[in-house]
């Protein structure tokens, strides 16, 4: 064979968390295994991102008693995401609950430590079946166990965080609790420093425990800079891909199969345009340009989902900037979100998803401004207001507006005076009696998780009256696509006549979402994506053990 063609049993196209995730599964059950990232960074968009992962009904509920059940699990898919078409699947959903142990406990045999986001609601928590502490994530791992990889990783921050370090180190001027937050991470980066190590968590930490244990520990491959230029089909199977690397055109033949995890297109302007009709302002991977969901349409895949994206509001990037996707700085007092007229449309602080359609379905294409005063930008740690240079940036752009008066806020930014000095009001009002009677901003125990529980009487209401004011001009931003390859509950690539394409499996956002269009709770990208990519794995081992026993 010359060197121009390489073997492995399985190949997977990718290296964010559904690739480790195939990666893993196979390299655990004796097949060969082979990453491909087309750039020189590996992690994709699960690098960037908080790390999270949606497993409801896992091992660490059950070892906490923390009242669970596979029943109630399924009970809430359904509340949420109900039918949205075969990726919704009732299978397919069951899928995603029965694997959510086999992820856990097999990454825990491999040193993997996690932690339960015990205080993180259901993003509908009051729906049938919702529940507080369903997410886990990663306990920081030390990254110099992987040593020169950690040069190539897309990490975003590379700091020993937490998932509630986040929301309470935010509100840390306000709160003895974000106070006291602030104070521990302080103090985990240095234990880590005295001890020698290089603690990270969120997304980054947990990109770095699944490459320790998939490369390090199984030995599965990993090529930076290696696009696949096309699937191999061979008697209506998929046998390999083309691949480009130093120069060099490679086949790689798949015994047992090729899993798609290369993300979605949300970098792809002219496919966002065609399939959302608008640019797009995404936060994910740079890498995510849909051109593996070609290919797969190319061999008969099916898709779904295209036209939807894990949407949310983001603070606009000024220049080749990325926009900032905003989490729980949205739940927070003493702001609301307005449109270009000055009025309000939605809860600012639900799941961000929900935002995101509101927008859409408000005006795609119209302006939007998050509006605060003083006592907001006082008392919250705002991680896109922190760099003065890129806010006088901003302001020279006239994406920032800074004013001493609420008309000479909405002459700075073009709103109606009357519209805005009415929304203004309206709201101030809500705010001093605790409830939002327009939207239900802090009805909810998601909304309310975000808070500051210092104003009362709601947490996430505060009224814009004191000056100076701001307005950061707001986006339809995502986390990334959700369309992609239609999967079945082992996570094969289905025609559009349903049948299966052998040898061609897909996880992550490639593949149509099975929490279809919203969002159920913290980690709905991550925990679906691990989960399938080790499914497709444990089903690619299951067929070599056939094989052989033939």
């Amino acid at each position: 064979m010359s060197t121009s063609e390489h073997t492995y049993d399985v190949v997977v196209v990718g290296s964010g968390s559904a690739a480790f995730a195939a990666a893993i599964g196979a390299r655990e059950q004796g097949l060969t295994a082979l990453m491909l990232e087309s750039t020189d960074k590996w992690g994709g968009s699960s690098a960037m991102s908080g790390g999270g992962q949606w497993l409801p009904n896992n091992p660490l509920l059950q070892r906490a008693g923390a009242g669970d059940s596979r029943e109630e699990a399924l009970t809430y898919l359904e509340a949420t995401v109900g039918d949205e078409g075969r990726a919704t699947s009732r299978a397919r959903k069951e899928a995603f609950v029965d694997g959510v142990a086999d992820w856990v406990q097999t990454t825990e045999r491999y040193g993997v430590k996690w932690a339960r986001g015990a205080d993180y609601p259901d993003y509908y928590p009051e729906l049938p079946g919702g529940k507080i502490g369903r997410s886990i994530e990663i306990v920081p791992p030390d990254t110099k166990k992987i040593g020169d990889w950690w040069a190539t990783c897309r990490a975003m921050m590379p700091l020993p965080i937490m998932t509630d370090d986040v929301w309470q180190i935010t509100r840390a001027w306000s709160t003895p609790g974000g106070v006291h937050r602030g104070a521990r991470v302080v103090g985990r980066i240095a234990g880590g420093v005295v001890r020698g190590k290089r603690l990270v968590g969120i997304g980054a930490g947990l990109m770095a425990a699944l490459l320790d244990v998939a490369v390090q520990q199984l030995g599965a491959e990993l090529w930076l800079e290696s696009p696949v230029t096309g699937l191999i089909e061979e008697d209506g199977r998929i046998t390999g891909v083309r691949v480009r690397k130093d120069g060099q055109d490679l086949t790689v033949h798949a015994r047992s199969g090729v899993v798609l995890a290369a993300g979605g297109f949300d970098h792809n302007v002219e496919m966002r345009k065609e399939r959302h009709g608008i640019e797009g302002d995404p936060s994910g991977a740079p890498g995510n340009l849909g051109q593996v969901h070609r290919m797969a349409v190319q061999h008969g895949a099916a898709l779904e989902l295209m036209d939807d994206a894990w949407w949310g509001a983001s603070i606009a990037g000024v220049g080749d900037g990325d926009p900032a996707f905003l989490v729980g700085e949205r739940s927070l007092p003493y702001m609301m979100i307005v449109d270009g007229q000055g009025r309000r449309f939605a809860n600012e602080a639900e799941s961000y998803v929900d935002l995101g359609h509101h927008m859409l379905e408000h005006d795609p294409h119209g302006t939007y401004w998050m509006v605060s005063d003083v006592r907001h930008a006082r008392r919250y740690l705002r991680s896109y207001a922190m760099d003065p240079r890129k806010n006088k940036e901003m302001k020279e752009a006239g994406l920032l507006v800074k004013a001493n008066t609420l008309a000479e806020l909405a002459a700075g930014t073009g709103m109606d005076p009357d519209v805005f000095r009415a929304t203004v009001q309206r709201f101030n009002g809500f705010a001093r009696a605790g409830v939002d009677g327009d939207f239900g901003k802090g009805n909810s125990a998601y909304d309310r998780y975000y808070g500051d529980p210092t104003v009362r009487p709601n947490p996430c209401l505060g009224p814009v009256e004191k000056g100076p004011f701001t307005a950061y001009r707001v986006v339809i931003g995502d986390l990334g696509t959700k369309g992609g390859v239609v999967t079945d509950e082992h996570a094969r690539a289905l025609r559009e006549d349903g049948s299966v394409i052998e040898g061609l499996y897909a996880a992550g956002n490639v593949s149509a979402s099975v929490m279809g269009r919203t969002y159920p709770g913290p980690g709905s990208t991550i925990g679906p994506a691990v989960v399938f990519g080790l499914i497709a794995a444990r089903h690619m081992g299951a067929a070599q053990i056939q094989s052989r026993a033939a």
